[in-house]
């Protein structure tokens, strides 16, 4: 069957709408995204070195810019429509080999040659994938290839640098070691890939709705907040021990603290933003998206990955019955948590910035405190070091709901009015669906 005989049957690709929102494949998508977060922060956890973390951050940026040029193709084309799920699937596929081949995306290619090359060519595969997407979408736009060609380098040398690094031999004229080679190889793919959202400017791109932007990253964050839980309940061994009440203590802090973050973003911050790239238009519109969202959702990420390692080791000390609860934590598990911590509120500010023009000082006060008592922390048993971090969340938080009541009453009620007029245009349209029902029996 021709190409164009399984399009035709499978229905053609759907644009989006002004005011789209997120499909359920979109979230199908996102779920098989996080996983690589959750393996990331497995294969770290395994052996958390300095060498390990650099790696994990270098991966996640890899990955996390092939869920920008996701997101971009999901401006244009709804993904769940048409033949755009067959060909996503194949992206999927392609997503999840990736994310199991990272524990050994920077392993020695004598050892284990499988890993390096399969993170390369399933890389590969997922942006050839959103390549022919948005290639069909702009197939009548002259402009808009034209502006496509301005990414090109960064998708082949991209590409081509990850295969370089997966196929160098072990010693390169016995100067250095590959393993450094590879390094340097992935760090400038992440510079590549970032320099080029820059240099490549808006001009030609458009954010047709943002709500579904908004949204998209949204639910991404929510879902990694959730992966971070599910990391600490798993790595920290919790569900191989019998319950202690210091265990339990500890899990019922580390959602206290987690809550606390995802209030921090979503109770005002993620509301105002979301109104503030509807109010933006045009190419201040598409800044705003690729800055605020594209860019600085990374070390948002990237932080939560952080205190799910350290909130791993502490939870893990604490539920073992062989270890005294008087000892500080061991290991980098308080800097990992605090230090992953101020990473996310230092980023969830830079947001602030970018889409309100506007920094809280209860987030600047948090993170001082943060510091500040790290290194007490260390030296404090391990599940004091965990409500010390609980509790200064908790009272950021607490501080903002105070402090800032006006002006949360008003951007509440204003999302409240807003989503109430939603539901009663769906609830009116729907109505229609009971009108021939109605005269039928009225006959």
């Amino acid at each position: 069957m021709s190409g164009f005989g399984w399009r035709g049957r499978l229905g053609p690709a759907v644009p989006v709408a002004p005011g789209a929102r997120v499909d359920r494949f979109e979230v199908f998508f996102d779920l098989v995204f996080v996983f690589s977060f959750f393996i990331i922060t497995r294969a770290t956890a395994l052996q958390v070195s300095g060498g390990a973390l650099l790696h994990a951050l270098l991966v996640l940026a890899v990955l996390w810019w092939s869920w920008v040029v996701h997101s971009v193709v999901a401006t244009r084309i709804r993904l769940g429509e048409g033949f755009v799920p067959v060909l996503m699937t194949v992206g999927m596929a392609a997503l999840f080999t990736f994310a199991l081949s990272l524990p050994n995306a920077f392993r020695d290619p004598r050892g284990n040659a499988a890993g390096p090359i399969v993170a390369a060519v399933s890389y590969t595969v997922i942006r050839m994938v959103h390549l022919l997407l948005y290639l069909h979408v702009v197939r009548d736009s002259p402009n808009e290839r034209r502006q496509l060609l301005r990414f090109a380098p960064e998708v082949i040398g991209s590409t081509l640098l990850l295969g370089i690094a997966a196929l160098i031999p072990p010693k390169i004229d016995d100067l250095f070691s590959a393993a450094a080679f590879r390094d340097g190889l992935w760090a400038t793919v992440v510079l590549l890939q970032y320099a080029t959202g820059l240099i490549a400017g808006t001009w030609g791109w458009g954010v047709a709705s943002a709500e579904h932007w908004t949204e998209r990253y949204d639910l991404i964050l929510i879902i990694a907040l959730g992966e971070s839980v599910i990391s600490v309940g798993v790595g920290s061994n919790l569900l191989g021990q019998p319950p202690t009440w210091p265990a339990v203590a500890a899990a019922v802090l580390g959602i206290f603290f987690t809550a606390a973050l995802w209030w921090a973003h979503y109770d005002m911050i993620g509301p105002a933003a979301r109104i503030a790239l509807h109010t933006a238009q045009d190419g201040p519109r598409v800044a705003m998206a690729r800055d605020a969202y594209a860019y600085l959702f990374l070390p948002m990420i990237a932080g939560i990955i952080l205190f799910a390692l350290g909130a791993e080791m502490i939870v893990h000390q604490i539920a073992d019955p062989h270890v005294p609860q008087h000892l500080p934590a061991l290991g980098p598990g308080v800097p990992l948590l605090f230090g992953g911590v101020i990473c996310f509120i230092c980023a969830n500010m830079l947001f602030q910035l970018r889409t309100l023009r506007t920094v809280s000082w209860t987030r600047v006060g948090a993170v001082v405190l943060l510091a500040v008592t790290m290194p007490v922390a260390q030296h404090i048993p391990a599940l004091a070091a965990l409500a010390v971090m609980t509790a200064i969340t908790i009272g950021m938080v607490a501080a903002e709901v105070v402090v800032f009541d006006e002006g949360r009453r008003a951007l509440r009620g204003l999302v409240f009015e807003e989503r109430t007029s939603h539901e009663a245009h769906e609830a009116a349209y729907r109505a229609r669906w009971h009108e021939p029902h109605e005269r039928d029996e009225g006959e």
